[in-house]
């Protein structure tokens, strides 16, 4: 599930002065783009994460725009501390002011992200992107309040994390665990750090996003209470998003692209993608 498609390639963007690495791709036969899928890695990870994504998104017309969030990747070096959340997202918005004056975005851009980088997404819908245009938020793995032994293991390298992040191993293709250490990174000190600060941060960011958003928890998901009510009161606070949706995956870990419902999971992506474009200003 980690193999690179052929017509991704390596891209770099600079992002007010910072470098990051990223991997693109983009309509395959020249076909004009739709539009661009930033998809935003979680923690301890990179970029080809989403590299499964790719066929699927890009022969429907979309382009897809992987990033090594800032701290990892080429910008590591520089950012050794990484960035906080709400930061990332400012480089975010940056970098996608720089994608877009040298390639078309097509009607705008979906924030796909996954765990911390479901919440970067959020964060940087949240954000003034500077003219952007964002089209929704579509986050996996990111919930609202975490469970207590979760909060034990705030890094995805730390010994015991391994329940959390993947569930039953046999929701993943064979392989799937050796060809993924290509994936892994250390996680920047400034992210860790943050664990403990989502909920609040969550609850000030909500307000401000205005953009359809989708919320995707696995079924095996550990890292958060799941239960209704919880679930309802994250929803709840999205109260300037013309839609909220959540969705559950059956037979399904916390790294849900790249298990075997990966492809299910981004075929729901996609569809909702479809429909954030119906909704577009045109």
């Amino acid at each position: 599930m980690t193999t690179q498609h052929p017509h991704t390639r390596p891209y770099t963007l600079n992002a007010g002065g910072i470098t990051l690495s990223a991997l693109l791709a983009l309509p395959q036969d020249g076909t004009p783009t739709r539009a661009t899928i930033l998809a935003i890695h979680g923690r301890g990870m990179r970029a080809a994460y989403w590299n499964s994504l790719v066929p699927v998104a890009t022969s429907l017309g979309h382009a897809v725009l992987a990033v090594d969030r800032p701290g990892y990747g080429d910008s590591a070096d520089r950012l050794p501390e990484g960035q906080t959340l709400a930061g990332q997202a400012e480089t975010l918005h940056a970098a996608l002011k720089e994608h877009a004056a040298d390639y078309d975005i097509g009607a705008g851009i979906l924030l796909l992200g996954h765990s911390d980088g479901g919440k970067v997404a959020l964060h940087t819908a949240a954000a003034d992107g500077g003219g952007t245009p964002l089209l929704g938020v579509d986050a996996s793995g990111v919930g609202y309040h975490y469970n207590p032994e979760a909060l034990h293991f705030p890094s995805t390298l730390g010994a015991g994390a391994t329940k959390l992040n993947w569930g039953p191993l046999n929701l993943y293709p064979r392989g799937t665990f050796q060809a993924s250490r290509t994936l892994l990174a250390a996680t920047p000190p400034l992210e860790s750090a943050e664990t403990l600060r989502w909920t609040g941060q969550y609850e000030a960011l909500a307000p401000h996003v205005r953009v359809p958003v989708r919320l995707t928890f696995a079924e095996h998901e550990a890292w958060w209470h799941l239960e209704a009510p919880t679930l309802s009161a994250m929803t709840s606070r999205l109260t300037a998003a013309p839609s909220v949706t959540v969705d559950h995956l059956a037979a399904s870990g916390h790294n849900i692209s790249l298990g075997h419902t990966a492809p299910a999971y981004h075929l729901r992506v996609l569809t909702f993608l479809e429909d954030c474009l119906r909704a577009a200003p045109h």
